[in-house]
């Protein structure tokens, strides 16, 4: 386990017990995709008026390999809360680690141990317009409260702080267009209390058609572009429900974040034999694609952020059913993301993933995604869904 050098000395064994089970809790949080992706999600624990809480920019699945969590003055934050004041820094002399943008939400939750998580299956009902009704059934009997969107930081804090005012016993809180938040005494019973909650609002997602053959005949000649692999990713292109919906808008701020606030979703009417060319001098910067009625293929400098947030959304929205009425984040609340230090916060997370690291992307001819060439698909075909006539050859767009 790793040595947490510099930090404030624990002043107990059994604070040292507590702290070394919230390492075990995140880390194993952190290496569940279908709760936490990259390096969202945060947990933190409060001992001797300390909050020992998640930096920005690190992953909860490196937290018994290297200092994931810094400590900052309980007191402190809730003075500066209630002065209307930024959020203390870190109580590391000279650390370049720094709070997460949640540590407010953290420190006006009395729990001793607080995990924030972003749930495949929660998100896909905190998306929903119905959502609060739809979980009434799922959670009953559960101390929990539905959390309408607002932005990270001090006004998710605010608006928690007076939900507890009216229900101070809410220990669990399901966060519009945002996530999961799961509180307790200590970490086994936050993990239990984690683990039923996902049960109850676990959903069964839509299986989903196979990608188009002929796209990686093509693909397999792309030295730059090729298919991921994992194949349930295909569904962003070949499930027509999933490509409905995320024309529509942007579902929650980790897609925005780091996908950008509108999808790369090439038209169905690209002949395959021409795809490469598409991708010449035209989409350098793109790191994914979503081929209509085809497929996924990503760019061989895709980082692993991007690729776990592509996955995590694919996951979302293959669970929402087409009759759900969906609340997107409106225009004002995006420009609010991308205005609130989204470039420098995508940039540090970046900065510890480099371009392809850990996403294991299939090379031609090889891994799970990239049996998919029988016999026929040659590089002439064209993407086309069914019911489409295969004979439509649309240019790419000059």
């Amino acid at each position: 386990m790793v040595k947490h050098s510099r930090l404030p000395k624990l002043s107990s064994g059994a604070c040292e017990k507590e702290f070394a089970s919230l390492l075990e809790l995140s880390a194993r949080l952190g290496c569940d995709p279908m709760l936490v992706q990259a390096n969202n999600g945060n947990t933190s624990i409060k001992l001797d008026g300390i909050l020992w809480i998640k930096a920005s920019g690190k992953c909860l699945a490196n937290a018994k390999r290297e200092q994931t969590f810094v400590p900052v003055d309980l007191a402190a934050i809730k003075e500066s809360l209630r002065n209307n004041m930024e959020i203390p820094r870190t109580n590391i002399p000279e650390s370049q680690l720094q709070p997460s943008i949640e540590t407010a939400m953290h420190a006006v939750l009395p729990h001793h141990v607080v995990v924030h998580v972003h749930s495949v299956n929660t998100i896909a009902w905190a998306i929903r317009e119905d959502g609060p009704r739809q979980l009434n059934k799922r959670l009953a009997g559960l101390y929990w409260q539905w959390v309408p969107y607002v932005p990270s930081g001090i006004p998710l804090a605010r608006q928690i702080e007076g939900i507890l005012r009216e229900a101070p016993e809410t220990n669990i809180f399901v966060l519009g267009n945002h996530g999961l938040v799961v509180c307790g005494r200590d970490c086994e019973c936050v993990d239990a209390l984690l683990r039923e909650v996902e049960r109850r609002v676990a959903i069964t997602p839509r299986p989903s058609p196979e990608p188009v053959a002929g796209l990686f005949a093509v693909m397999s000649r792309s030295s730059q572009w090729r298919f991921p692999d994992l194949q349930a990713l295909h569904a962003l292109g070949t499930d027509a429900i999933s490509r409905m919906i995320l024309r529509k808008g942007v579902l929650y701020p980790c897609q925005l974040i780091f996908l950008g606030p509108k999808l790369t979703i090439l038209p169905c009417s690209v002949p395959l034999s021409r795809l490469a060319d598409y991708f010449t001098g035209r989409a350098e910067a793109q790191s994914y694609a979503i081929v209509e009625g085809g497929g996924v293929i990503v760019n061989e400098k895709i980082n692993r952020a991007e690729y776990e947030t592509l996955i995590a959304l694919m996951q979302v929205v293959q669970r929402v059913e087409t009759s759900a009425p969906l609340r997107y984040l409106t225009e004002t609340e995006i420009s609010s993301v991308l205005a609130d230090g989204t470039h420098r916060y995508r940039e540090s997370v970046m900065a510890g993933y480099p371009p392809g690291a850990g996403s294991t992307l299939s090379a031609r001819g090889s891994g799970a995604g990239s049996t998919l060439s029988p016999p026929g698909s040659g590089a002439g075909s064209t993407l086309s869904p069914p019911g489409s006539g295969a004979g439509s050859t649309l240019s790419p767009p000059d």
